[in-house]
């Protein structure tokens, strides 16, 4: 389905914009989408102009993939990624030390209480140690 005069008009100056490297609502970066935001028309209406996509196709043989900030930006966000990735390792690390740090505190607290209830019924003995043998020398 062929798109309308009004619109073939809106891609063929946009397309002048961009090539020219004076756009008004895009980066620049010549790829279709940024044609199709440009005209302020959908990616697919840029697809049904055949005849502009062939204008374009012989205009822009190769086209450009990333400007200079978007290769900073993606790299930004790699090395954020990693970053992320590290400390929700280590933060995983650190919680099961803490969960087994819980575990061995409460069974100690558990038997702490084991032995206050044995002491206290008079069952077992508690003995102190002397203050002097040779133990201290």
């Amino acid at each position: 389905m062929p798109v309308s005069a009004a619109t073939e008009t809106k891609l063929r100056e946009a397309m002048a914009r961009l090539l020219a490297g004076e756009p008004l609502h895009t980066d620049g970066a010549l790829t279709k989408e940024n044609l199709a935001r440009e005209a302020k028309v959908s990616h697919a209406t840029v697809h049904r102009a055949e005849t502009i996509l062939d204008e374009w196709n012989a205009q822009v043989a190769r086209p450009v993939l990333r400007t200079p900030g978007e290769v900073q930006r993606d790299e930004t966000i790699a090395d954020l990624r990693k970053r992320l990735r590290d400390a929700t390792t280590r933060a995983t690390e650190l919680q099961g030390k803490l969960d087994a740090l819980a575990t061995v505190t409460a069974n100690l607290y558990y038997e702490n209480l084991q032995l206050k209830k044995t002491s206290a019924q008079g069952q077992g003995r508690i003995a102190a140690l002397p203050a002097s043998g040779p133990w201290l020398e």
